[in-house]
């Protein structure tokens, strides 16, 4: 069974797109699938078309992508899931209790990575490791301020607002990508 992580957003327009193809390309050495979904999505939709520019800055062609409604298959299937609000990670724990342990901001997660100790021989796969290793540390660190968990909606905002939020996005990868580099 392969590994996924799955971004979510609010319409899966902007920024969990842009987080899936972001993922994808820092992700692209790992046995790892990356997907998207949006909490109040509508179902064959076209990503933004800054979120476009943004993605097809990764080398792939985001022409393809349609957007899709969150389901609970989609989180019980993933290894990892990422949201960009701390609303939309309550909307997915409560579609699937069984994947709290394995919900976070993105931000959090993060945050969470950087934390987190280098995880020691633990079973599973690195991605599995990881998520472990974040989840304990979890317990360890201080809550974070209201607003640190979560990234801000660049829908209506100008091509550089869709920039800088794919900034802080790979900001946000970076420390997941090292913490699994450590698990593996």
């Amino acid at each position: 069974m392969v590994d996924g992580v799955l971004f979510v957003c609010h319409a899966n327009l902007c920024r969990s797109p842009m987080a899936e193809f972001l993922a994808r390309r820092l992700l692209r050495d790992l046995p790892v699938t990356v997907t998207s979904a949006g909490t109040d999505a509508v179902d064959g939709g076209t990503m933004h078309p800054y979120a476009g520019a943004v993605a097809a800055r990764t080398g792939a062609d985001p022409a393809a992508f349609r957007t899709r409604r969150l389901r609970p298959e989609h989180l019980t299937r993933a290894t990892l899931v990422l949201t960009a609000t701390r609303r939309q990670r309550s909307v997915c724990t409560a579609l699937a209790p069984a994947a709290l342990h394995r919900t976070f901001t993105l931000r959090q997660f993060a945050r969470l990575a950087a934390a987190a100790e280098a995880p020691a021989g633990g079973s599973g796969s690195p991605l599995r490791v990881a998520v472990a290793a974040a989840a304990r540390a979890r317990g360890r660190l201080q809550p974070a301020t209201l607003d640190a968990d979560d990234l801000g909606d660049p829908i209506g905002g100008s091509p550089a607002d869709f920039r800088r939020c794919a900034e802080e996005i790979e900001r946000s990868i970076r420390p997941v990508l090292a913490l699994i580099g450590t698990a593996g």
